[in-house]
């Protein structure tokens, strides 16, 4: 399958790999953004194939993780009222709150449905008039336009029963928050691709040329995150620190422009609270005034809803990259994807899942 198997081929990975170990001769802490990535490099072990110069962070890449605790009870308090269907992607289902998830609302009863597109909401808004249908809108900058379909099209119809709750996050402001940090440690990011196809990456600049520190744009198979390690080696060992481009085929400096006009039509920054890291200023986006009638914590009086972290999962320590997954004291134990403790070990993206799947060996347990 072209852009998947030749990116996979052993032979590219082990060149790759051997470029590395030649060209490093200090030590490089490097972190990969996404976690899509962290888990193409435990499932392949591509770690195991640098030189020991060189760390790999893992970094707070996955937006189902790094989704607040409050909001995670906001929108368990939503779906526990009469007369409400809500509807977002698989993930966000088994997510703990603070006493609860999604999936034991709806085994109580409650209307939670896995929706696969915007466009499910929609069909499902048209076909359940007499109840309020709410989209529990999750991601990066990557699904934000498509989740901001949701609003111009439910105006377009006409369709006043449905409501969005909105937890999208941005990246940039994360990396600066890493960066700023007193004990930041990272030397370069692995950007993430998926994000970059529609934002492009020149906002990344400023932050390179900032901090002293080069961003590589990166794709998510082997050969894609060995390259990106490469280009970004090379850049460390060279003294320089520019933004470079490993996922070509997909990314543009400019990224897509009808998109990003979307995401500035139905949202607005704001200051974003980011589960076990606290508030990071500028991270996230909600709707704006112009689309204020679908917003659901309004809808619904939830926004006063608070809730704080539980003292047993180090999800916050994990997200920033401050320990592995298998150190943590309650990993393979009394966190697992069956019962877990925080979102990391539940999430397609969570670095904690990637462990217990790939190695949970690993574990001090």
């Amino acid at each position: 399958m072209k852009f998947v198997d030749e990116y996979r081929d052993a032979g590219l990975v082990n060149s790759i790999a051997s470029e590395i170990k030649k060209i490093t001769t200090r030590q490089w802490n490097i972190m990969e953004i996404c976690g899509g990535q962290t888990h193409s490099i435990v499932r392949y072990g591509l770690d195991e194939l640098l030189p020991r110069e060189i760390t790999l962070i893992h970094g707070p890449g996955c937006p189902v993780c790094v989704t607040p605790l409050e909001l995670i009870d906001r929108a368990i308090a939503i779906a526990s009222l009469p007369g409400v269907i809500m509807t977002s992607y698989g993930d966000m289902l088994r997510v703990p709150g603070s006493s609860s998830d999604l999936l034991r609302v709806k085994a109580s009863g409650g209307d939670v449905r896995m929706v696969y597109s915007p466009l499910d909401v929609l069909q499902i808004a048209e076909q359940n008039w007499g109840k309020e249908v709410v989209f529990f809108a999750v991601g990066f900058e990557t699904t934000a336009p498509a989740n901001a379909m949701i609003v111009t099209e439910a105006r377009r119809r006409n369709l006043t029963n449905v409501s969005v709750l909105s937890a999208h996050v941005l990246v940039p402001p994360a990396i600066e928050a890493i960066l700023s940090a007193r004990d930041a440690s990272v030397n370069a990011f692995l950007a993430a691709g998926h994000v970059c196809t529609i934002m492009g990456y020149s906002e990344y600049e400023p932050l390179a040329e900032k901090y002293k520190v080069p961003i590589v744009v990166t794709g998510f198979e082997p050969a894609d995150i060995l390259q990106g390690i490469l280009m970004a080696v090379k850049e460390l060992e060279s003294g320089s620190h520019r933004v470079l481009n490993q996922y070509a085929r997909a990314v543009t400096r400019e990224g897509n422009l009808p998109a990003q006009r979307l995401i500035r039509e139905v949202y607005q920054v704001i200051d974003r609270k980011w589960r076990g890291i606290g508030t990071i200023p500028f991270s996230g986006l909600d709707l704006n005034d112009k689309y204020a009638e679908f917003d659901a914590a309004k809808r619904f009086r939830v926004d006063t809803i608070l809730a704080s972290e539980s003292e047993k999962c180090l999800a916050g320590k994990v997200l920033q990259g401050l320990i592995k997954p298998s150190s943590c004291p309650a990993f393979g134990t009394e966190c697992s994807p069956d019962h877990p403790l925080g979102a990391p070990m539940v999430s397609s993206e969570g670095a904690c899942a990637a462990y217990y799947r790939f190695r949970k060996s690993e574990s001090h347990v």
